[in-house]
């Protein structure tokens, strides 16, 4: 098991905005760059994860623990949405844990010939070496995708080392046999980055957005990459179903925000998964020209409903309003359907002019 911590590439900080604070963002700035990041490999029973720590535990306060998906590592998953300056609110209160899963961290080298890559059970197992490994009491977990089914899965089984997920473009069923024939016909007539790419972005990206999609099939190519990320993707297409129920056993304990762009390629999963959920522990945040990755296309409104749902959750609660809360003149709503006989209502303000927390049933659609 790895004994020390390494140092790693100091967090790139964006440039000052016109009309800031400037001493404010001068300490922002000094905060980040102080603020280098840690790696290490933890070994667990199916081989070693790589994570990257920021920051110091913080008292009782859980870790902000984050997954990525396929065809992705933390940095290109992640690097948008907390180096966003409104973000540093958050993560400052926070020890911030980025998980890699086997084989796909930056300058992950080939698996050696014969290797079983982790099943999701098992890469989900692997989660409790890393919260055992760093002494964390508990987490916030953040997914995006194969990294949302394995937190909502950790979530079931080990709910008393979760208080809260954060689930994007979550899909938390079995591969059916339609979807198997098509896939296998699709892999026949597209090469796997291409399979990869029409897993992450929409239609409209893919066809519209030529740069970003460009940078992520280099990314994809680059060095043994693909061949570590087809083995992952492998593994996510074979998962089980994860069996969630609004009541009982399959229930998820925690609050949970579910996140997805319009468009999106996994906008039916997401409202599927919304509709077994508990919708007095639930909020569903479906947003406005975000396409297939919010976190990516839209990091401040992501950031700004992150930490309302923080503040939900009784952390923070005296924390100021994002630079995008300031900037608005109209409120957020949006209608909530409690999945069970379409019945509707409004979300609404609380008396400190932030949404209600996890306790009221809501959906909320943003498009500013």
């Amino acid at each position: 098991m790895a004994t020390e911590l390494q140092g790693v590439q100091v967090t790139e900080v964006k440039p000052l905005l016109p009309g800031q604070d400037t001493t404010q963002q001068a300490a922002i700035a000094a905060a980040i760059l102080l603020d280098r990041g840690q790696e290490c490999d933890v070994e667990t029973p199916y081989g070693f994860i790589h994570v990257t720590i920021h920051g110091t535990p913080r008292g009782n306060r859980p870790a902000i623990l984050t997954y990525h998906d396929v065809g992705m590592n933390h940095k290109s998953c992640y690097d948008e949405l907390f180096k966003f300056e409104d973000m540093l609110e958050i993560t400052k209160n926070f020890v911030v844990c980025h998980l890699d899963a086997p084989g796909q961290q930056e300058g992950g080298g080939p698996f050696p010939t014969g290797y079983e890559y982790p099943s999701m059970e098992q890469l989900c197992e692997m989660l409790t070496c890393v919260v055992q490994y760093f002494n964390f009491r508990s987490i916030i977990g953040v997914g995006v995708g194969a990294g949302a089914y394995i937190l909502a899965m950790f979530a079931r089984f080990s709910p008393d080392l979760v208080e809260g997920l954060v689930l994007l473009n979550i899909d938390p069923n079995a591969k059916g046999w339609m979807d198997w024939a098509a896939s296998k016909i699709t892999g026949l007539t597209s090469s796997l980055s291409d399979v990869i790419l029409a897993h992450l972005f929409s239609q409209e990206e893919l066809s519209n957005n030529a740069g970003v999609v460009s940078n992520y099939r280099s990314f994809l190519n680059n060095g043994h990459f693909l061949s570590n990320a087809e083995l992952f993707w492998n593994s996510y297409n074979s998962r089980r179903d994860l069996e969630i129920e609004r009541d009982g056993g399959g229930s998820l304990k925690c609050p949970v925000m579910l996140v997805v762009g319009d468009q999106a390629p996994h906008e039916d999963a997401v409202v599927e998964c919304n509709s077994k959920l508990d919708p007095t522990q639930t909020s569903f945040l479906k947003m406005a020209d975000a396409g297939g990755q919010p976190q990516i296309s839209q990091p401040g409104k992501l950031t700004e409903a992150f930490k309302y749902f923080v503040q939900g959750m009784g952390y923070m609660p005296s924390a100021g309003m994002t630079r995008l809360s300031r900037s608005r003149t109209t409120s957020l709503s949006g209608a909530s359907v409690d999945g069970s006989g379409g019945r509707s209502r409004t979300l609404s303000q609380g008396s400190d002019g932030l949404p209600l927390g996890p306790g009221t049933p809501h959906t909320m659609e943003v498009s500013c």
